[in-house]
């Protein structure tokens, strides 16, 4: 066995050592953050700003807005300023805080998405006691509940993370990632995180169940109701969340269950950018392309 040794820093993946291809994917991971920070700020201004989307389903969205945000600004701008700089140096600290954030950010996005589908199932199959079960101080109740849940999830993810001494501070990805750094642990057996992280396949298991039974009930509601262009409004809020929460979830699933290889790759690379860059992304742009009262209010402040 190697030596087990305290680091202060990692050294994160280092896509090239070419100045030129160094300065281009900076570019693109600012083009890239710039977009995703845009189009959640957006979001979150619309939704603040206009007094006809202050409902539940509205508040839900932007909540997952301000997740979005966070997740992209916990990991894009330390691997923007290492290319910028030319290093990949991360201290123990960043490291850690990396870790916590993102898992967070990303365990509260899960359960909020799990907690839009059962809004949009109390919204659909039973509109008439919709107010008296998604009322503002529920709502409110929910996402305090929903925060809480996530920092206590990021606190497990990250004492498990560095429960024991790792044998190397070489990170095979452009963050820091759990899996990757579970493969520096001296022992190659983590007790701590891998119990952690059963438990948090089973319940992102349930919470898949949860969504997959409401939305049955949801689609079953949709077929009933006797004008055509009442189901397609009732699809056109329904099918953008289910959207967002399959890609989430199966990208998720890829990077965390799929074996990883001792020497960088570029499958793990796009696994990892599909379930951490690309969902915050597109949310924004899928719900407001698909929701008519968003783009409404966005084609007012265009003109304006």
């Amino acid at each position: 066995m190697e030596n087990q040794t305290t680091f202060s820093y990692f050294l994160l993946l280092e896509f090239s050592r070419n100045r030129q291809l160094q300065l281009l994917y900076f570019f693109l991971f600012f083009i890239l953050y710039l977009a995703t920070a845009t189009t959640n700020l957006l979001i979150i201004f619309v939704i603040v700003f206009d007094h006809c989307l202050h409902s539940p389903m509205y508040f839900f969205l932007m909540n997952l807005a301000m997740q979005d945000l966070g997740i992209v600004s916990v990991i894009v701008p330390k691997s923007m300023m290492n290319y910028l700089m030319d290093t990949r140096h991360i201290s123990y600290f960043a490291c850690v805080a990396q870790i916590f954030l993102f898992v967070s950010f990303e365990g509260f996005e899960l359960s909020l998405l799990t907690v839009m589908a059962y809004d949009r199932y109390v919204a659909i199959c039973h509109p008439l006691h919709y107010e008296m079960v998604m009322n503002w101080k529920a709502c409110i109740k929910i996402v305090i509940l929903l925060e809480v849940t996530g920092i206590l999830y990021g606190m497990l993810h990250t004492t498990g993370t560095f429960y024991i001494p790792l044998c190397s501070n070489v990170v095979n990805q452009f963050f820091c990632e759990i899996p990757y750094l579970l493969k520096l642990s001296c022992s190659g057996f983590n007790l701590v995180e891998d119990g952690v992280l059963v438990a948090s396949f089973t319940g992102a298991l349930g919470c898949f169940i949860l969504i997959i039974v409401s939305y049955v009930m949801i689609f079953k509601a949709v077929l009933r109701i006797p004008s055509m262009k009442g189901r397609q409004k009732a699809f056109s809020t329904c099918l953008p969340h289910l959207i967002i929460f399959s890609m989430l979830l199966i990208t998720s699933y890829l990077a965390y269950l799929r074996p990883l290889s001792n020497t960088p790759s570029y499958l793990d690379l796009v696994f990892t950018v599909l379930y951490s860059l690309l969902p915050p992304l597109f949310n924004p742009i899928i719900y407001s392309m698909r929701n008519k009262n968003i783009k409404l209010v966005l084609s007012k402040l265009w003109k304006f």
